[in-house]
């Protein structure tokens, strides 16, 4: 095991799920809107939207596996769609309440949703784990450790955005936390349905 490999991975993966985007943007709106307990059902469905990616791409590293890109750019296309949907109906819901739809819907099932609605991650994937291919003496074992590591981190990272979104000062501005929120998801539609559109198209 190549321990200090590891750990430069571990920090760029950190890194990584901390910067804000439309994963972090949705578990801090759920979070503020329906509890912790919601938020990290949508992190739980998120996460799978990430190993099944993480899967993918290891499928198309050992060569078993090709994806067309037209193929991504729909799914991209109409992860972008329900995205989009999630931002207005968050936008148009009245101040400090959650839409009847985001109280109702399944935390598991939009965090997932949302999650794989990128599936050019599966591109990033590709790019980004063979930098730490040698963490392992073999292939297979090194991706075990690669796609575990991420999931984890994945998942503490974002447990503790849920954590952070239900402090007081965090509640005390919910509506101004959750409008921010909503405007994240809306550009990543946006742009998103931009860069998808043409390319499904074409």
């Amino acid at each position: 095991m190549n321990t200090s490999l590891l750990l430069i991975y571990v920090f760029s993966v950190v890194a990584l799920i901390v910067t804000p985007g439309p994963v972090v943007a949705l578990i801090i709106n759920t979070s503020l809107q329906a509890g912790s307990r919601r938020a990290l059902w949508t992190a739980a469905g998120t996460n799978l939207a990430s190993l099944i990616l993480a899967l993918l791409a290891v499928l198309i590293l050992s060569g078993s596996f090709s994806v067309s890109p037209r193929l991504l750019s729909g799914i991209s296309f109409f992860g972008c769609l329900f995205i989009l949907h999630l931002a207005i109906q968050g936008l148009r819901s009245p101040p400090g309440q959650g839409t009847k739809a985001g109280r109702s819907r399944s935390g598991v099932g939009t965090g997932f949703l949302v999650g794989i609605s990128n599936p050019k991650d599966i591109i990033f994937f590709v790019a980004f784990f063979p930098q730490f291919i040698h963490v392992a003496d073999s292939f297979s074992a090194s991706v075990a450790w690669l796609t575990g590591l991420w999931v984890l981190i994945d998942f503490v990272v974002l447990a503790g955005y849920i954590a952070v979104a239900r402090q007081a000062f965090a509640l005390k501005y919910r509506v101004g936390i959750n409008r921010v929120a909503c405007l994240v998801l809306l550009a990543v539609a946006l742009i998103g349905l931009v860069h998808s559109g043409p390319a499904l198209l074409g």
